[in-house]
């Protein structure tokens, strides 16, 4: 009985079941683990005041949130110089982020459970972020204006926040100007230069362009410093409020309002506000630059980066992979010489993704792109244009890390495609190039999005290539902005995997870092399968619209 069982292969049926439920289980518990530890980043946690005593007897005051518990064993306690009461087998310690770096020198401090003389969550605890040395935690007492004092005591927590709402938007008109006008006009000066430069190379540099790039040169000039003067105006409003605060140990601290992002006090906030700022902070997490060595703000110009450059990857392997497919299926003398070409393809596919990076930098960047600056920007020397990794060099890098890919599942749908249908095509009159652009090619379409699916999905989590050809861990501008030609390829860019990478291995403040790498993480699938969501969309739709031909 059990042996015909085994044959009619039911045991076989169940045990790829299994193995499938297994693996998604796996997933989706991977999954959770990211979203549990990355979300919970954003929520404003309530800020603990601690009396603690430790055990040599000294009595301090910790303020901070509480982030992590862990357990050591008697064994290990008494060997870390602690002291375990009551004959407890193990001691319960407490990771607190006190924040305050530049006063305490770290984020984080290890307390321990038995030497807590008590514990509260007074309303009056306020949480600062900063551009600048992380978060404060601590007790506002005063808010100044020009070195007066104009609100003390309760008054000063509704005062602050006026004025910290004014200075918000002041320092996002500077950002504007600086960032906008200013970075127009220095990237119009640094054009006109090269093109003074280009005519001199060309010995066309006469009087009359000298004039004309002279007036040019002049309204630039006269409009940088209209806007350096009205920055100067802005600069002077914005540094003229300070607020007044305490630390846990009573030491008075002056914070000028210009370097602080936001204020709350999360004790006296209730589950609605709470929710609302835990939706104001996701929001800002992906919209905003990043700041103190990536450990801070938000990651927008990783996400823009990695969307991107897989647009890119997929608009130049898609071509590549079907007409490479096209051929091998359709033209091509089915040999000796075709089936080699085949394992070279599929042998590819298995080619570790750094040697496609090492193969970027040296024939993309030095050779095409040394190449292309001596015969279009001889001005430019010696500085590169295109010689140097950018986003161009990292798009075709990795579609030919994921042209087998492609080539792959374009070749396996035209291989589905039924004979009698170009038969049919042909028999009609059609060539046999208008044949496979006007039926083939159009009822292989799922194939190829499927093919196109699988290459985003392994092009936008890589990492290893885009260190050499064009990922930098701070990129000063996005690829895409106002100024002609809008669209940058030669310049570098962020992504979420080097982020990741960079947040997570590199950072000088490990602890808080984790939660953002938990985070990007998360962010990475999510980007992955909404873009994995619009090519599977785009193929379902294709599938249907073709299926009346293939029956």
């Amino acid at each position: 009985m059990i042996k015909a069982w085994f044959k009619s292969g039911s045991p076989w049926i169940w045990l790829t079941a299994g193995a499938v439920s297994i693996n998604l289980l796996l997933v989706v518990g991977l999954l959770f683990l990211i979203a549990a530890r990355g979300l919970g980043h954003f929520w404003p946690a309530d800020i603990v005041e601690y009396h603690y005593q430790d055990k040599s007897g000294q009595a301090s005051v910790i303020i901070g949130e509480e982030v992590d518990q862990s357990l050591l064993h008697e064994a290990q306690a008494i060997a870390a110089g602690h002291e375990v009461l009551n004959n407890a087998e193990y001691l319960l310690r407490l990771l607190v982020k006190t924040g305050n770096r530049d006063i305490l020198g770290t984020d984080f401090r290890w307390i321990q459970d038995q030497y807590i003389q008590s514990r509260s969550t007074p309303d009056d605890l306020v949480v600062i972020e900063r551009r600048e040395w992380g978060n404060f935690y601590g007790r506002l007492l005063t808010v100044k204006q020009d070195g007066a004092v104009i609100a003390e005591g309760e008054q000063a927590w509704q005062t602050a926040q006026e004025k910290l709402a004014t200075d918000l938007e002041l320092f996002d008109e500077i950002e504007q100007l600086q960032d906008k006008q200013l970075g127009a006009i220095n990237y119009n000066l640094e054009h006109l230069r090269l093109k003074q430069r280009a005519l001199e190379l060309k010995n066309q540099w006469n009087d009359s362009k000298r004039q004309e790039f002279a007036a040019q040169k002049l309204a630039y000039e006269q409009d940088y410093k209209v806007i350096q003067e009205k920055l100067a105006q802005l600069n002077k409003q914005i540094k003229c409020c300070s607020i007044v605060v305490a630390e846990a140990g009573g030491k008075q601290i002056t914070i000028p309002l210009n370097r602080v992002v936001k204020m709350i006090r999360p004790n006296e906030m209730g589950l609605l506000d709470k929710s609302i700022e835990y939706i104001v902070n996701f929001g800002q997490f992906i919209s905003e630059d990043p700041r103190e060595a990536n450990t801070e703000g938000g990651i927008f110009p990783a996400i823009f980066g990695t969307v991107m450059m897989v647009m890119l990857m997929a608009v130049i392997v898609t071509p590549l992979g079907v007409i490479a497919a096209v051929y091998l299926r359709e033209y091509a003398k089915q040999g000796f010489v075709t089936r080699i070409i085949r394992i070279a393809v599929n042998n590819l596919a298995g080619v570790p993704s750094i040697v496609y990076g090492v193969f970027g930098l040296g024939f993309f960047v030095y050779i095409l792109g040394g190449s292309i600056d001596r015969l279009f920007y001889p001005e430019a020397a010696p500085a590169p244009v295109f010689g140097t990794p950018g986003l161009m060099w990292a798009s075709l890098t990795l579609a030919l890390l994921t042209l087998p890919v492609v080539i792959v599942a374009t070749e396996e749908g035209l291989s589905r495609i039924p004979k009698s249908i170009r038969e049919g095509s042909l028999a009609l009159g059609a060539t046999k190039a208008e044949t496979l652009w006007r039926t083939v090619l159009p009822m292989a379409s799922p194939a190829i999005m499927t093919g196109l699916i699988l290459a985003v999905a392994r092009a936008a989590g890589e990492v290893a290539p885009l260190m050499l050809v064009g990922v930098v861990k701070l990129a000063p501008t996005l690829p895409l902005d106002g100024n002609f030609p809008y669209l940058h390829l030669d310049r570098k860019f962020m992504h979420l995997g080097f982020h990741i990478y960079d947040v997570g291995f590199q950072s000088p403040n490990v602890e808080a870092a984790r939660p953002l790498v938990y985070a990007t993480s998360l962010l990475l699938v999510m980007v992955i399968v909404g873009l994995n969501m619009f090519a599977i969309a785009i193929r379902n739709n294709l599938r249907e619209k073709y299926r009346a031909l293939e029956n």
